[in-house]
């Protein structure tokens, strides 16, 4: 049993159609996309109708959630130029998504944690930056999920963890933004290179691992779409996977 995991792709066409291709080259059962796949100031219509013709299973993010609640003109400038490009085809796809669910007995799937879409899972806030969870906040965080794999998003920073009862949790990274400014300028997150990442997870002996992988693809492109809608925060993370101004 192989699977892969993406998640928050956040309208980056060409870094998911990168990780689609080294995904195909080494061959999986399935594709699980852990949500925030739109929102940006890329190609948010072009990266639904990717989506939606794909067979994976697919999880709404807290952006997909935003983009359906927050009114236009409450909505942040990456929100709010989805909202205008995306068509009601891909508003009642997002409609359809949750952003939490078992995939079957062994593999459980959330965006945030399985009790919220914008809570960090495998990491914590910690002044302007965020650190590794600790045991204990694995474990708060886990509730009465019991499944030997969990696997999350959100925070764009991969990572894989165990819990003392051995449970494997997993965080793929992100697709498509390398870099960002969370709650209004509270904390940076910076992973330091362009590459797209995602994770597989295997089934080998009944025992489950889990691999990171980061994968090339035109992010000087990317950096010189962002540009051109005027999203010099977006320009320096997907050129860099940094900041050099602050992200809005």
């Amino acid at each position: 049993m192989r699977l892969a995991v993406v998640s928050d792709i956040h309208g980056n066409l060409a870094a998911l159609r990168a990780v689609v291709e080294d995904i195909e080259r080494r061959g999986v059962d399935g594709i699980v996309n852990l949500g925030d796949s739109l929102s940006g100031p890329l190609l948010p219509r072009e990266t639904a109708e990717f989506l939606m013709a794909q067979d994976w299973v697919h999880l709404a993010g807290n952006h997909e959630r935003q983009l359906l609640e927050v009114p236009p003109e409450r909505q942040g400038p990456s929100d709010r130029y989805a909202h205008d490009a995306l068509d009601e085809a891909a508003f009642a796809w997002m409609r359809g998504l949750v952003h939490a669910k078992a995939l079957d007995d062994e593999v459980f799937l959330c965006h945030g944690t399985p009790r919220s879409d914008v809570e960090p899972f495998l990491h914590t806030v910690d002044g302007p930056r965020m650190r590794e969870a600790s045991e204990a906040e694995l474990e708060e965080r886990l509730g009465t999920v019991r499944a030997r794999v969990v696997a999350c998003g959100h925070t764009h920073v991969p990572r894989v963890a165990r819990t003392r009862e051995g449970q494997l949790l997993v965080n793929p990274g992100s697709v498509g933004l390398q870099a960002y400014e969370g709650e209004g300028g509270a904390y940076v997150v910076e992973n330091g290179s362009p590459e797209a990442r995602y994770a597989i997870l295997e089934r080998r002996a009944g025992a489950w691992s889990a691999s990171l992988l980061a994968v090339p693809y035109d992010h000087a492109g990317a950096a010189r779409l962002a540009a051109a809608r005027r999203r010099a925060d977006w320009e320096s993370a997907l050129a860099t996977g940094t900041l050099s101004s602050v992200a809005t």
